[in-house]
Formats: structure tokens, C-alpha cells, sequence
């Protein structure tokens, strides 16, 4: 069960009935439709040989071999959505093989929905994300986007199970054909279909028959009792080459005669390069050359090293304007500036300015902020481009290759089928390594200056971001500020809610909250800033979570209530939430004695479909939280692979307490002001927590896994800090707050 990650000739997905393509059958998601059909034949297909669709191969030696359109950063995407496919396919499981799809809009996601043009409708899968910015940028019509926890609940769903049920249906008629029966009369299983007398035939004999056949669109999906992949821990294919080295990442891309980039960028974004002497650079042993662009300037080596300590050295005028006045103090009062004036509608229900209003009425306030954040991928933001003879090729690790080849085909005006993008593996993504700037992210990435740099240059090029350049120059989630007021009735429980917050970002859902008030009003206002934002590992949930959940948090101690008890009361109407927050209490022993010193908060929040649960178990040593334990609930619906689905939560977590503890992105003089790991600091192995993990057996449709943990971290630790301190945490990181003191935690919450 190797996988190889590299990129997939054209020829290796040609597509034939018979001896054309070696007796193969290559199949994707049925409802592609003609033109799908079409657009892969004019990419892959020569005279004498058609193109089916496009994911699944069945060759005549009956091994299967699918072709996942996502990027794989250690989620175990590829894995997951190979599962659904041979699942569907009935396929043993020992043949099965996967292959990363190449960057083609014959293999972009079928979740999008089939063929869409820009600006007619929303595909599925952009509901809730900016869709005019993809459009933007999808003039090839087609994305393979990995991000907002997709992969699994929308092309596995809605494609991957398609794919495989409709390749064993076009095996099973091509059996009843061979046999003169009805395919009624046949069975499929384990890599072979079964006659009504005992014959038996392989897939892969079968293969070159199937082809013959049109993909249904509707085809008969499995019911979950039947499942005997799906549900199980099987070996990853991305696992052997992480272990023994043998995995590519975008930075190992190595060509003969490759040269080096590094950069030297203005400190503040969107600052123009003035004036700089290259003389003293380009007589250094292997400088080649200097390459001025926009943001900064390029020194081109032949070894990076060279080429880092050249661009370092360099010294360049950059003028920032009136941007070199902005800080972080400025940012936030801008924000509050702007929340107390007009602001825009996202959701009304009831009256809640009259109860708001009304003589009175017991008015509970608070204002919570949170700072800018990086992604800190580890591996560090690179881009290999070989640009020649009016065409490019590029290596790269991305979460959307087919938006980096139209990136790339804008950058340097060469036709889009003139550039080859070679998708390699992701060493951390959390949305840094999506290409596509105008209309979400508005500032040029790493792709665009290796581009101009290599067009610039004789020879593959290889620009590699410093970490200061990476932390300094990322597109980062936005800081935020939102102020949260409600009006509590006789009984503590509030009658009316109001959120004021800056940034309606995606998920547009992300403010919304599950509880039962009945007048709800939820407002936002726009800040701009030179500084870039862009998606962040769950996006505005992350900080919308901390707000809401701090806040019914100060709602349930202020009436005295504990606060698991009157979460549920307000989750009458939604029994999937109350059932996470049942089990994760039980599981981490809400209202049980702990341990001297220790305390328990908790927090829920749905995204992508998905409802977490989860209780941080505390402690405070040197005034700030000791993290011992984070118990999870999770309901996702189906579990697709237990073992991985069990890490992405993990992972979340321990990606929200980085940055619930120390994540911080200050600016001063319009720059930013942290550099490298020693002031964007990163959780380390000895403050992670015990993990618990517990999955709720749900009928609800596929959740995403890969984003929902993260949010629901900072306001579970946040609100056991008060119930330890009796300190109320309103800004994050919890670095900024000594919490040696200990206050009345029985006090007025929201003072």
C-alpha cells in the first residue's frame, strides 16, 4: 500500500476501452457529466482513446489505484478518502493503492458541484466561504481546494462514494454481459464479481468491459451496517515514507543546475522598494543575480545559504507612507471606534433592542479582544519554478494546486495549459499554503515572487522564506474585538443577546450561537488595516468561540448556576450539543473532587459540521494555567478512520493552546514586530496535556475533523482559569495576565 506523491504523468491517465489503455478502467464521480468529460479528453486523451472520468483505476493485474484531489499535511486525507472509495467499490483492500491527483481540472474537487461558471450559483462546497474570490481566480472552472475541513464531508461523501459505487456497478454489467445474465443475479466483493452459477471474474479482468459502460450518476450507495473498511483503522499510505525519509515536501524539490532565492522584504507589509546597491552583493562568490519586485528585492545563489546571507546584508530604502504610524494599540481602538458606531446586520431573531430597552432590564456586558495570529508551519513557505521555452513548471506544497497553476499563469503571463504544477507533500498548511490572494487574502504570497524571480532567471530557481520572513510576512488571522451584552431575567438565564464584533470572515456562521434566547442580535462592523488576513485553522471560529463561550460562561457563574447545567438548560433544542457536553463532563468528571489545586472548565461550539465538546483540567504555577488534561466529545457523524480522526482532535487542541497561551502577533511602526519561534512561541512536548478523545455515535451528516478542536480549547481553559482564580480572561494570549492573585470568583462575573 505504497503511495507515491509525486505528480502523475498525463499519460498515466489515458483512457480507453480494451487494448488502448491496457485493459484499465479509470473512473471519477459519475455526475461530471459530458463536459467534464470533455475537458479531460483535451487534457489527457489522444487519437483512439477516451476519457471516462477521472479518480479511480482499475488496471488488468486488479489492483485500484485512486486519485485523491486533496493535499495531504498529516490529516491523513489521502487515506481517508481511499477508504470511502474502496469501500463503495467493495475492493480488497491488500490491492488498493493512492495516488495524490495532479493539478488538472479534469481532477479538480467534485464537491464544488459539476461544472460551475463565476458568479452563477455556489457550488456545496463554498456555502459559507468568500465563493466571489475563488471565482475570481478559477478562471479554468475547477478547484482542488484542501481547507475548511472539505475533504471527507464533501468530496468523500458526495465523490469518492459516487466514484466507487459506480465503478461496481459498470463491473457488475459487464460481468452479467459476459455471462448472459442479469447483473441483479451477480455480487460484487473483495476485488471480484460473482456469477449466479459460480463464475468469478477479477476486477481487474473485467476492467477494459467496464469501460464500455456510462458512470451512473445515482448509484446505490452501502448502508453503513455493511461497512468492513470504513470504520477501521487502516494503515496510512503517507506513514512508510514520513518514517524512512523517503517523502518529498516542496522544500526537498531539487533540479540539475537549480539556483536559490531568498528575499529581503519591506518590514512593513505593503511598503515599495525606494532605492538599494546591489554592486557589493553581486561580486560575492555565487551571487547571480538580484531581482527587484514589489515588496523587496531577491538575491538569486547557487546554495541557499549564500543567497540568505546576501539578501540579510543587502541594504534597501522601502517607503511604508502613513502605514509606519499603525500599531497594535491603534488597530483596537480603531475597532472600538468603529463598534460604537453603525454597523451591519448578520442575524436578528425576536426584538432584542427592545428588551435591551425596557426599564429595568439587568444588562450584563463584557468586551473581549483577540491579536493577530501566524500559521508557523514548520516546514518553511518555499516554491521551486522553472520557467523555459514559454512554459513553467513548479514544485510546490500547496492546498490548491489547480489555484496555483492559475496563479502562476497569471504572475507570469503564460498560458495556463503551459504550466505543470508538481504537487508535493505539506510539512503544515492550517491555510498558510493556499495560493489565491485577490478578494480573501489581497497580498501576493511566496508564489508570486518565485515566479517573477525565476522569469527573471536561466535555470530552475528555488526561493526559500527565512522564519522571520515567514512569521513577518504571513497573511494572518485577523485581530478582533467584539462586545457582548445580555439581558438576564429573574431566573439567570438571558432573554435577549447582542454581539457588536469586527470582520464578518468565514465561516459566516461563526457568531452564531446554539443556545435558545429568544431575541438575538448579531452585528458587525469592518476595520481595514495594510495588514494582510487571511484563513486560519477554523477561521473566525476561533475567535467567536473564546467570545461566546467566555460569555455564557460570566452568564452562568453571575447567576449562580453551574455552568454545565446551564449550558443544557439553553441546548433544549439542540440534543447534539447537549449530548457532547454530557459526555465530555462525565468523561473528565465534571462536579467530581479533583486534585489539590486543579479546576475544570468547559466549552461547545459546531463547526463544519461538526459539534465539540471539550473540559480543560487546570492548575496555576507562576501565574499562568498549567494545562494536565483536555477531555473531548466529538460528533462528526460517521468516523471514517478512527486512529487519524482521533489525532486531528489531538492536533486541534494542542494547535488552539498554543495559541490560546502564547500566540500573539504585535504590531509596532506598521511591522511586525515577532521574528522566529523565540517570540511567536509554540507549545512544547512538555506542556502538552493528556488528550482524551471520545467520539459520539451519530446518524448526523459527515463533519469535518481536521479544524473543529481548535476553537473550542482557549474558552474551555479560559473559563477553568476562573473557576481557579476567580480571574475573568477577556484577552488573549493568557501570557499578557499574571494569575497569581486570586480573586471572589462568587462575585459579579461580568464587572
Amino acid at each position: 500500500m505504497a503511495m507515491k506523491l509525486g505528480k502523475p504523468t498525463r499519460r498515466q491517465f489515458l483512457i480507453a476501452g480494451g487494448a488502448a489503455a491496457g485493459g484499465a478502467l479509470i473512473l471519477g464521480y459519475a455526475a461530471s457529466g459530458p463536459s467534464r468529460r470533455t475537458l479531460a479528453d483535451n487534457a489527457a486523451a489522444t487519437e483512439g482513446e477516451r476519457f471516462v472520468t477521472a479518480w479511480l483505476k482499475i488496471a488488468p493485474d486488479n489492483t485500484v489505484t485512486v486519485y485523491v484531489p486533496h493535499a495531504d499535511m498529516g490529516q491523513g486525507t489521502i487515506t481517508a478518502l481511499t477508504m470511502m472509495a474502496a469501500e463503495e467499490l467493495d475492493a480488497d483492500w491488500s490491492l488498493v493503492r493512492a495516488e495524490q491527483a495532479p493539478a488538472e481540472p479534469a481532477f479538480a474537487n467534485e464537491s464544488l458541484g459539476n461544472e460551475f461558471v463565476p458568479g452563477e450559483g455556489v457550488p456545496p462546497m463554498l456555502k459559507g466561504v468568500n465563493a466571489a474570490a475563488w471565482y475570481k481566480v478559477a478562471k479554468f472552472m475547477s478547484l482542488q481546494i484542501t481547507g475548511g475541513s472539505m475533504a471527507v464531508r464533501y468530496t468523500g461523501q458526495h465523490g469518492m462514494r459516487t466514484t466507487g459505487a459506480a465503478a461496481k456497478e459498470m463491473l457488475i454489467k459487464a460481468a452479467a454481459a459476459r455471462w448472459n445474465c442479469s447483473p441483479s443475479e451477480c455480487t460484487a466483493a473483495m476485488s471480484a464479481v460473482t456469477g449466479p452459477k459460480g463464475e468469478t471474474a477479477t476486477y481487474g479482468e473485467l476492467a477494459a468491459e467496464a469501460a464500455e459502460y456510462s458512470p451512473s450518476a445515482n448509484p446505490k450507495l452501502k448502508s453503513r451496517k455493511d461497512y468492513t473498511i470504513v470504520g477501521t483503522a487502516r494503515p496510512r499510505f503517507d506513514i512508510p515514507g514520513k518514517v524512512n525519509g523517503t517523502a518529498k515536501y516542496g522544500v526537498d524539490a531539487h533540479l540539475p543546475g537549480m539556483l536559490y532565492a531568498a528575499v529581503h522584504l519591506g518590514p512593513v507589509s505593503r511598503s515599495t522598494v525606494v532605492s538599494y546597491d546591489a554592486s557589493e552583493i553581486l561580486s560575492r562568490r555565487g551571487v547571480k543575480k538580484v531581482v527587484e519586485f514589489p515588496a523587496g528585492v531577491a538575491v538569486v545563489a547557487d546554495n541557499y545559504w549564500r543567497a540568505k546571507e546576501a539578501a540579510l546584508a543587502l541594504e534597501v530604502e522601502f517607503d511604508a507612507g502613513e502605514k509606519a504610524n499603525v500599531s497594535s494599540e491603534t488597530i483596537f481602538a480603531a475597532q472600538a471606534a468603529a463598534l460604537s458606531g453603525e454597523t451591519e446586520e448578520d442575524k436578528e431573531v425576536g426584538d432584542a433592542a427592545s428588551a435591551f430597552a425596557a426599564e429595568g432590564a439587568d444588562i450584563v456586558a463584557a468586551e473581549y479582544r483577540v491579536p493577530y495570529l501566524a500559521h508557523a508551519c514548520m516546514e518553511p513557505m518555499n516554491c521551486t519554478v522553472w520557467i523555459r521555452d514559454g512554459k513553467a513548471d513548479v514544485w510546490v506544497g500547496v492546498q490548491d494546486p489547480l489555484g496555483t497553476r492559475a496563479r502562476i499563469a497569471d504572475v507570469t503571463g503564460i498560458d495556463f495549459d503551459n504550466v505543470t504544477v508538481h504537487p508535493m507533500l505539506l510539512g503544515g498548511g492550517f491555510g498558510r499554503r493556499i495560493p489565491l490572494r485577490e478578494g480573501f487574502f489581497d497580498f501576493p504570497s511566496e508564489i508570486d515572487w518565485a515566479a517573477k524571480i525565476a522569469m527573471e532567471v536561466d535555470a530552475p530557481v528555488k526561493l526559500v522564506y527565512t522564519r522571520e520572513n515567514d512569521i513577518q510576512h504571513d497573511a494572518y488571522r485577523p485581530a478582533v474585538t467584539s462586545r457582548i451584552r445580555a439581558v438576564v431575567g429573574a431566573d439567570g438565564y438571558p432573554t435577549a443577546y447582542e454581539n457588536l464584533y469586527v470582520y464578518k470572515d468565514d465561516p459566516l456562521e461563526a457568531p452564531h450561537i446554539p443556545y435558545g434566547i429568544e431575541n438575538q442580535s448579531i452585528r458587525y462592523t469592518e476595520v481595514p488595516t495594510h495588514i494582510p488576513r487571511g484563513p486560519w485553522r477554523s477561521v473566525a471560529h476561533t475567535q467567536h468561540t473564546f467570545f461566546s463561550e467566555s460569555f455564557i460562561d460570566e452568564l452562568a457563574h453571575r447567576a449562580g448556576k453551574d455552568p454545565l447545567d446551564y449550558r443544557l438548560a439553553l441546548l433544549r433544542d439542540k440534543p447534539r450539543h447537549a449530548a457532547v457536553l454530557r459526555l465530555a463532563a462525565e468523561k473528565a468528571g465534571w462536579g467530581r473532587a479533583l486534585p489539590q489545586g486543579r479546576h475544570h472548565g468547559l466549552a461547545v461550539q459546531e463547526s463544519f459540521g461538526t459539534v465539540v465538546a471539550e473540559v480543560a483540567e487546570i492548575s496555576i504555577e507562576d501565574g499562568q494555567p498549567r494545562i494536565h488534561r483536555v477531555t473531548a466529545a466529538v460528533d462528526c457523524g460517521l468516523v471514517i478512520h478512527p486512529d487519524t480522526a482521533a489525532q486531528q482532535i489531538e492536533s486541534g487542541i494542542i494547535y488552539g493552546l498554543t495559541a490560546a497561551l502564547y500566540g500573539e502577533i504585535a504590531i509596532e511602526d506598521g511591522a511586525v514586530v515577532q521574528t522566529n519561534f523565540t517570540d511567536y512561541e509554540i507549545l512544547h512536548l512538555s506542556e502538552c496535556p493528556a488528550i482524551d478523545v471520545h467520539f459520539v455515535g451519530s446518524d448526523a451528516p459527515l463533519g469535518g475533523l481536521g479544524e473543529p478542536a481548535t476553537p473550542v480549547v482557549s474558552a474551555a481553559v479560559s473559563n477553568a482559569i476562573f473557576a481557579a482564580t476567580g480571574n475573568r480572561i477577556r484577552q488573549l494570549p493568557f501570557k499578557r495576565h499574571d494569575l497569581s492573585q486570586i480573586r471572589d470568583k462568587f462575585a459579579q462575573a461580568a464587572d
